[in-house]
């Protein structure tokens, strides 16, 4: 077994994560500029599946193309983010394992931008006219900006955080903390936590919503089965 790559005290563990902290927030804050730059057509595209939407006070319009600007500067910078958060974890690696920093950190990047491209594209419009099916000549919507965009933004990043499953999985199999055949025994209990993964991480409270993230949800954990079957390090051999 090789010994990690660096060791270092306590305090200047704080300083590490401090100095990471604060290049992950220079780069959310700086691109979080640039969102407000760009944030009228943002709102304008973002919105399409309902068309007209309205604010319902002074100042939500303004708080609104902030909220996208805050919005555009987490997804843009977390490729930064996911590279300092990784960095920050290196020196307690071993020297085989960090190799695997740059790689990981692409991937974490990866399918956190396929999670929210997968939500965006495939599962809002599908979700939206399906709750939008539930207007009638009594019951008009209309429709909050600042609701509609955080409903938007805060599905997007659930389903970016949830896609990242294969690579953690990946990793804890490489690290022989977890094995396929652990997987698979537990496959029940992982269809529950699903489950209460999605009610809590989808920010509408219907049921549909939660499904819509639970599907793809179990196909990853499915995937991460195979992908630790194939990649995991084999029990009582060393690496």
């Amino acid at each position: 077994m090789s010994e990690p790559s660096g060791a270092m005290p306590f305090l200047d563990h704080l300083e590490e994560l401090r100095s990471r902290l604060i290049v992950s927030l220079a780069a959310v804050l700086v691109l979080s500029v640039v969102g407000y730059l760009l944030s009228d057509p943002v709102i304008a595209f973002v919105t399409r599946p309902v068309g007209k939407v309205y604010f319902m006070g002074v100042a939500e319009a303004f708080a609104v193309k902030i909220k996208v600007a805050l919005f555009f500067g987490l997804f843009a910078g977390s490729p930064v983010v996911f590279f300092q958060a990784w960095r920050f974890v290196a020196p307690g690696l071993t020297a085989k394992e960090v190799r695997w920093v740059l790689p990981v950190a692409l991937a974490l990047t990866v399918f956190f931008v396929a999670g929210a491209a997968f939500c965006f594209y495939l599962v809002l419009p599908v979700g939206v006219e399906f709750l939008m099916g539930f207007a009638t000549d009594s019951l008009v919507p209309m429709i909050s900006v600042s609701r509609y965009i955080s409903f938007v933004g805060w599905m997007t990043i659930a389903f970016g955080l949830v896609f990242e499953l294969p690579v953690v999985i990946f990793l804890l199999g490489r690290m022989g903390v977890v094995s396929a055949q652990d997987l698979r025994r537990h496959r029940r209990f992982a269809i529950v936590a699903i489950l209460v993964v999605a009610a809590i991480a989808t920010p509408s409270p219907d049921a549909f919503s939660q499904l819509l993230l639970a599907g793809p949800l179990y196909l990853l954990f499915e995937l991460s089965v195979a992908l630790v079957a194939i990649t995991g390090r084999k029990k009582g051999i060393a690496s």
